[in-house]
């Protein structure tokens, strides 16, 4: 593989580039936002993962605008709220982005999960795609999709350039899911990997709750790095973009201190488990 660093980027099928490594505001106090994201910068990172449902769009648009650092060079994506799915309320979320915002564009915008029925899925992503259009927003994406909604998706973007031509229907260039070695979903990233999606993975460091476990341990050891780092290094290696998230500035560097080693096959071979244990929400088995 390509030796990794704090730049590293993947291209998405948008033709747009994506940072490997991300930074994640969920459930970020607004009051602490600016300031954390700032340090997130300081470490290096350029990739910030918000959604409107974190309340915290805001914040996290002053501390780009206080940077410093050229808005070319940041990636900022949010996401449509799972409350308020539908052509019409997904207008009014992109739209409220950008008042909470003043940004001039978002890079990248996600249906945050795949509830209120087929209809309202196949709206937002209309309403998507207009905006992309528009010059709005420059990529597209969905969070928290089962294969059965990733086909669906897929069948109506079909439709669309069948009656539009190609390209009208919009492309997924991202897909957003709680991702890590106790939680792999093999039949998610392989419909990605097909296609060409990037995945990027939420939870990356399973909100502290596998640390002990004692594969996990072993390499920790062996590399004289924490858990977390382990694990941030296991998902860039297996070509995910992590999403590390914290709001202790010391936590913010050290998750983003993972390129002076690298894991052999071997060792994330030991990470290996067929469990599915999801330490968050899980809409991937929603069929509504």
């Amino acid at each position: 593989m390509a030796k990794l660093d704090i730049n590293s980027k993947l291209r998405m099928l948008s033709g747009y580039e994506i940072p490997v490594l991300g930074y994640g505001v969920y459930q970020t106090p607004a009051d602490v936002t600016e300031d954390v994201v700032q340090h997130a910068f300081k470490a290096g990172y350029r990739h910030v993962d918000s959604a409107r449902v974190y309340r915290n769009e805001g914040p996290c648009s002053d501390a780009i605008k206080a940077s410093g650092i050229p808005r070319s060079e940041i990636f900022f994506t949010s996401k449509v709220p799972p409350g308020k799915m539908g052509y019409e309320d997904t207008k009014a979320s992109i739209e409220s982005s950008f008042k909470q915002t003043g940004l001039d564009y978002i890079d990248l915008y996600l249906i945050h999960a795949p509830y209120g029925g087929r209809a309202a899925r196949l709206g937002s992503w209309r309403a998507l795609i207009e905006a992309q259009k528009a010059g709005k927003i420059r990529s597209l994406g969905v969070s928290n999709y089962g294969v059965h909604h990733l086909d669906e998706l897929e069948a109506y973007i079909t439709e669309l350039e069948v009656e539009h031509g190609k390209g009208k229907g919009g492309e997924i260039s991202v897909g957003q899911w709680e991702v890590h070695p106790w939680l792999q979903r093999r039949d998610i990233v392989d419909w990605c990997n097909e296609r060409g999606v990037v995945v990027e993975a939420y939870c990356p460091l399973v909100r502290g709750k596998r640390f002990e476990e004692p594969a996990l341990q072993k390499l920790a050891k062996t590399y004289k790095k924490t858990p977390a780092q382990v694990l941030v290094r296991w998902s860039l290696q297996k070509g995910f973009v992590p999403l590390p998230k914290s709001v202790t500035h010391s936590r913010i560097e050290e998750n983003a201190n993972v390129y002076d080693f690298e894991l052999s096959d071997e060792d994330i071979k030991t990470l290996d488990t067929n469990e599915y244990s999801p330490c968050a929400w899980d809409p991937t088995t929603s069929r509504d």
